[in-house]
């Protein structure tokens, strides 16, 4: 096995811990601070503003040094933050720390998806970014789980004293394991901003944003969902996660998979339209304590087809500036963490049951699909071509 990249997937599996495991232990986190589901729900948005501020900025801070060194000072900022969240006792204080524990999210991910294709073999660059993100869904079916289940039975903040540990070890492995690799940003800030000039940089920032919107809708409220809605006792919210991450890690790689047969810009529109159907059948379905389960399994497996296909579109996108651009990708997934939350949270607040959040994760996902196909337009405009096919 190559070990930078079980370096990388150990750092994706602590981010992708301290990022989800909010969702499974909301009620708790709610319950011991005094809130509202839609106001703990401001946690969740919080990290994920956090990763669209860090992102550009610590991947433009960042490129003076070697790639291997900002993926160090990534991860120690990303531990000390998550430990210090786990001992915020208020609702600003934890809001604060979430932030700042969202910050080095997408610059880690941004620069560990260029890392990836560098270490890996030739022609190995999908797979290889699919390994990093596999971290992250690997977190969905062991440490969420059992940071939901400790959040129940004993006190939510071990999730994030868990998710600190996980950081070390992370900075142990990247230390140990990753070999010298040049500066982050070859082409120097001043390059990398013209970048900001492109058209399809935006359009693709914004099928990030609003496709993966319809992920983050239904899952930030997945936990209420799976005890208010169909029934289930508090406990099987943790085994519920657990079907959620088993379908996320078949999801990535199912996606990686799907570029082999597809264009990453086309097994996107694939994978959105997917989603949007089952949010809506999920709807239906979300009273069942059977079928809720199983819904939950099927759309982490869909959901997660994305995750490689979309990175590839941005890295195709910014060519010269990679870096900066897989950066800037994992800010558009969180500003979709983000606005997925808080649109979903809308309805619910206004009295239209926790199920109004799939729908709005589908009118989500179904944007994307109309985004990506406004991205092969504007690809195809510039090659001349007349044909959006």
């Amino acid at each position: 096995m190559n070990k930078a990249l079980l370096a990388l997937a150990i750092g994706g599996f602590g981010i992708g811990m301290t990022e989800f495991v909010m969702m499974g232990i909301l009620p708790d986190v709610a319950t011991a601070l005094d809130l509202t589901i839609p106001e703990a729900g401001h946690f969740i948005a919080a990290y994920a503003l956090g990763v669209v501020v860090g992102a550009p900025l610590f991947s433009a801070i960042g490129g003076r040094w070697p790639s291997h060194v900002v993926l160090m000072l990534l991860m120690i900022w990303f531990t000390v933050f998550n430990t210090l969240s786990a001992f915020s006792e208020s609702y600003a204080v934890l809001l604060v720390t979430r932030f700042l524990s969202g910050m080095p999210h997408g610059a880690f991910f941004g620069i560990g998806a260029v890392v990836a294709g560098q270490v890996c073999k030739p022609g190995k660059s999908a797979r290889a970014i699919a390994m990093m993100f596999g971290g992250l869904t690997v977190a969905n079916v062991i440490g969420v789980p059992i940071g939901t289940y400790l959040g129940h039975h004993f006190h939510w903040s071990l999730a994030f004293m868990i998710t600190g540990g996980v950081g070390l070890l992370a900075l142990a492995s990247i230390k140990a394991w990753m070999p010298p690799l040049p500066k982050s940003s070859a082409a120097g800030f001043a390059q990398d901003i013209k970048l900001f000039r492109n058209p399809e940089l935006w359009a693709v920032i914004m099928l990030t944003t609003v496709g993966t919107g319809g992920l983050f809708a239904w899952y930030s409220y997945i936990a209420p969902l799976i005890t208010e809605v169909a029934g289930h006792p508090d406990h099987v919210v943790s085994y519920a996660m657990t079907l959620a991450g088993l379908g996320m890690v078949l999801g990535n790689i199912l996606g990686a998979k799907m570029i082999d047969y597809l264009s990453p810009i086309h097994s996107v529109i694939v994978s959105f339209a997917t989603m949007a159907l089952l949010l809506v059948i999920n709807t239906f379905l979300a009273h069942d304590p059977t079928w809720v389960l199983v819904m939950t399994f099927v759309i982490g497996v869909v959901a997660f087809t994305v995750g490689t296909p979309i990175q590839m579109v941005m890295i195709n996108t910014a060519k010269g500036s990679e870096i900066l651009g897989s950066s800037l990708n994992q800010s558009a997934f969180n500003m979709g963490n983000a606005s997925g939350a808080y649109f979903a949270g809308l309805p619910i607040a206004l009295g239209y049951g926790l199920t109004s959040a799939d729908l709005v994760g589908a009118a989500m996902a179904s944007s994307g699909v109309l985004i990506a196909w406004g991205v092969i337009l504007i690809r195809n405009q510039r090659k001349g071509q007349s044909s959006i096919l």
